[in-house]
């Protein structure tokens, strides 16, 4: 499907919008790119003043749910340029399908991984944050098949060991690739902690 060739006219001159523009403007969010002309020195979209990159998202999204090294993503962005907005709404929709359990999340996980591995608080935010969309994925999935209790199961293990292994190869840096195991288990627990919450096992 292509997209539409929509121009914004701003003072004469035509410019052509990005798909992302005109799929928010078609929805009715187009009141977040809107500009106003009162402060020169205010002069930013909301998304841009909010620090929200649309793009950005969707890359580590991407890297994220295909964290194969082979599909060619640059994979590290996710660790070495972390962001607030993407881990957040993950967090959002993974607590939302979480409704029903308790979402506390235990942040003795996250200094326990901090002094293992000697990143920045926001890098494994960030990850963790990310890295909870194979638990969303497999979500729908367990809603379909959970009657099968054997292929409900496996399918569960699946989208833990995904999030786990996405995680721990973003946050696990060169130094400490022989002892990827042990640094895996603490991650592996998280997020079986959090597959608990929405399937209350």
């Amino acid at each position: 499907i292509a997209s539409p060739d929509v121009k914004l006219n701003l003072g004469g001159d035509f410019i052509k919008e990005s798909t992302a523009t005109t799929f928010l403007r078609q929805r009715g969010y187009g009141w977040l790119l809107e500009v106003e002309d009162d402060d020169p020195e205010d002069n930013k979209p909301l998304l841009e003043e909010l620090d929200i990159d649309l793009k950005d998202i969707y890359y580590k999204i991407r890297c994220v749910l295909m964290p194969m090294p082979s599909l060619g993503f640059n994979r590290q962005v996710v660790r070495d340029n972390p962001d607030f907005w993407g881990p957040l709404a993950v967090v959002l929709f993974f607590s939302m399908i979480s409704l029903y359990g308790q979402f506390r999340v235990s942040i003795s996980y996250f200094i326990q991984i901090l002094n293992i591995l000697r990143v920045a608080y926001g890098q494994v935010l960030g990850v963790i944050g990310y890295s909870l969309l194979p638990l969303i994925v497999i979500a729908p999935v367990l809603l379909v098949v959970g009657s099968f209790e054997v292929v409900s199961t496996l399918i569960k293990l699946f989208g833990v060991f995904w999030a786990a292994y996405s995680a721990a190869s973003l946050l696990v840096g060169e130094e400490f690739k022989t002892k990827k195991p042990l640094l895996i288990y603490p991650i592996f627990l998280l997020y079986i902690y959090f597959l608990s919450l929405y399937t209350g096992v």
